[in-house]
């Protein structure tokens, strides 16, 4: 609901999951490929734990999302040049069901894992470290690989990258770059993993460049007032954590204090539970009356 309501993505948008360890990031992706209409899934698991993987497999998947995916998969333990090429694999697959007019949804973890890997093949090949330790080669292969995802005359590539950061801040070069280029960003918040509201997605901090261009004038105004809510409710929450807040000076912040515990169910969703777009929609406006 977080996405659809907030956060709209369209076909052939790409995007980046930006989470520290433990925030839940493969299981958002995990969900966003349980609950999409796509014909073809692609997953690239790039630099995972083996067991990460085979707990992936067993239970994030269920039987009638195994029938349409395709998993490529190179392990932490697997050379450099492996784990590198499997994210061009894994997208060359999603390239050759779009070419057939099909649309895929392309899903990526990690970036951040892709780097690294391309970081120790240009360092064996004798670059000098570049801005923030990684090679000048890893800022070639970035835009090569996110680039060929999209949409075309034939089909669409939808793709999700996610990306590891340090803290709340996603400003690490890699996070920096990815910003860069791809058509948006989810940030997951470690606090509000900790707090045990999942999907762990920070409204306010996270945007996509498509919404404007795939939602109508109402849907938009609906968003926009809920943002406007939830950064209020902020503004205000060390006020009221005190006892200092006082009703009816402010008609913005005495909405948001009353819609705050609604807007919070609507945020979190259980990984397995679906709401169809228009009952999201619904709901949004509900909240931002």
């Amino acid at each position: 609901r977080a996405i659809d309501g907030l956060l709209t993505l369209g076909r052939g948008q790409r995007v980046g999951i930006f989470a520290g360890p433990g925030c839940g990031k493969t299981t958002l992706m995990a969900a966003v490929a349980r609950g999409c209409h796509a014909d073809a899934i692609v997953f690239g698991l790039i630099g995972e734990r083996g067991r990460e993987v085979n707990e992936f497999l067993e239970h994030e998947l269920d039987p009638g999302l195994v029938s349409k995916s395709i998993i490529v998969c190179a392990t932490s333990d697997r050379t450099s040049m492996e784990r590198a090429r499997a994210a061009f694999t894994a997208t060359a697959i999603a390239e050759g069901f779009r070419a057939r007019g099909k649309q895929v949804l392309l899903l990526v973890d990690s970036l951040t894992r892709f780097a690294r890997a391309q970081r120790e093949i240009g360092l064996a090949a004798g670059e000098p470290p570049a801005r923030g330790g990684f090679t000048p080669s890893v800022y070639t292969m970035l835009p090569r690989l996110v680039e060929r995802a999209g949409a075309t005359t034939d089909g669409a590539i939808t793709a999700m990258y996610t990306v590891l950061v340090d803290g709340e801040s996603a400003s690490d070069p890699i996070g920096d770059e990815a910003k860069s280029l791809l058509d948006g960003h989810i940030l997951l918040s470690k606090k509000l993993a900790e707090q045990g509201h999942y999907p762990a997605i920070d409204i306010l901090a996270s945007i996509s460049r498509t919404m404007g261009n795939v939602t109508d004038a109402a849907h938009r105004q609906a968003a926009f007032r809920f943002r406007a809510l939830q950064s209020r409710y902020q503004e205000m929450e060390l006020l009221i954590r005190l006892g200092e807040y006082r009703s009816g000076g402010d008609p913005l912040a005495d909405q948001a204090v009353a819609l705050r515990d609604a807007q919070l169910d609507f945020l979190r969703q259980d990984t397995s539970a679906q709401t169809p777009y228009a009952q999201t929609l619904a709901n949004l406006k509900a909240l931002a009356a």
